[in-house]
């Protein structure tokens, strides 16, 4: 047997950027990575007692598909104290990560041919996602010169009457763009007036350095689903666990598709989760802090180099860098640079043809390998 027995939409598989780079860096010695949002921080030793003592307490076996109680009473509790909103044990469920959450939403909202909006540069996942479940993605621009923020005349031009959802993903990977409660308020309008869903990734939500997070469910409480993990601000991105926020009737349907997939988040997973939920407070400003500095030296790097420049980085942990004046794509510059400085990144065009002029730089390697990758980047000749 071969591929020609797997389905047909899987045997010609579209171009993967990510694929080719990560075979190029497998064969570089010496190599600097800072492309994966995977945090070199190991997840806080308090977090992992916890678990540890869950599991000793016999905390083994499966909980309810949705979560246990008190998980989702810990997501409840959060939201209540740090953003005063109030949500019922019913609108909570456990995931497998955030993206988990994303696609149990789509199958469950998406009939053939309903079209998803997405601003671009955008996370790679959700295209795929919108197709494995019978959509049809709708990109929409974000420009450097608007600060990647959404030009709400192009949200509206975007809207037909198959327009099921936009997946909105702020803080932004890749940008690093933080969109203002004011624009969240005109896109939730917008999802009122024309009757759609707004699916929220709000899994940055810990890294907004300069500016207080507002959750996109203040605005359009009914007609927002948000998907939130503890892969970032918790460090915690083995223990695969996040969770969704949607109206009760669409998270009853995600249960019925979810108990034939993974039926439950990892038991253990959610005890870790409830007790990072609990000291939220003492544990995330222990991670952010670090990438704020991160990010702020790259800032200062990149300034330095006459062939890159840099939008202000407003959130996340990454950095989304210009290259137009190389006179490279960002798939040859991100080639040149792992050839010759044994720096990986992301090309932006991963993020979309927007990206074509940018690479994607992560945040998640100490300040000294920071410091030796951009002596070498700085060596470099156009």
């Amino acid at each position: 047997m071969d591929k020609t027995y797997t389905a047909l939409a899987h045997q010609f598989p579209d171009e993967n950027i990510l694929m080719e780079i990560a075979t190029l860096a497998s064969e570089t010695e010496n190599l600097i990575d800072l492309s994966i949002g995977d945090p070199d921080l190991i997840t806080d030793e308090a977090i992992i007692d916890a678990a540890f003592e869950a599991a000793k307490q016999g905390h083994t076996k499966y909980t309810a598909s949705g979560g246990s109680q008190d998980f989702l009473q810990a997501v409840i509790d959060f939201y209540e104290k740090h953003y005063q909103l109030t949500f019922k044990p019913n609108q909570v469920r456990a995931t497998v990560g955030a993206l988990h959450g994303m696609y149990l939403t789509l199958k469950t909202i998406l009939n053939p041919g309903d079209e998803v909006i997405i601003h671009e540069p955008y996370f790679s996942p959700y295209k795929d996602q919108v197709i494995f479940s019978g959509g049809i993605p709708v990109f929409m621009p974000t420009y450097e010169k608007d600060g990647f923020q959404i030009d709400i005349e192009l949200l509206k031009s975007a809207i037909t009457d198959k327009t099921k959802a936009i997946i909105i993903n702020s803080p932004n990977n890749p940008t690093g763009a933080v969109f203002s409660p004011e624009l969240f308020k005109q896109i939730a309008d917008l999802a009122i007036e024309h009757n759609f869903y707004i699916l929220s990734d709000e899994v940055y939500e810990a890294f907004t350095f300069y500016d207080d997070f507002v959750p996109m469910a203040t605005f359009a409480p009914e007609h927002t689903i948000t998907f939130s993990s503890f892969s970032k601000a918790f460090a915690m991105t083995g223990w695969r666990i996040g969770y969704m926020i949607a109206p009760d009737y669409l998270n009853e349907a995600a249960k019925l598709i979810n108990e034939s997939i993974t039926y439950s988040a990892p038991t253990l997973s959610q005890r870790a989760g409830i007790y990072a939920l609990d000291h939220a407070d003492e544990l995330v400003p222990k991670v952010t802090s670090v990438f704020q500095e991160r990010l702020e030296y790259i800032a200062e790097r990149v300034a330095e180099i006459s062939f890159l420049s840099l939008h202000p980085v407003k959130g996340s942990m990454y950095a989304f860098i210009n290259i137009s004046k190389t006179n490279l794509d960002s798939v040859a510059f991100t080639e040149k640079l792992l050839k010759e400085t044994q720096v990986l990144v992301i090309p932006g065009k991963a993020f979309g043809e927007s990206g074509a002029q940018y690479i994607r730089l992560a945040a998640t390697q100490n300040l000294v390998l920071l410091k030796e990758a951009f002596d070498r980047i700085e060596k470099l000749n156009f």
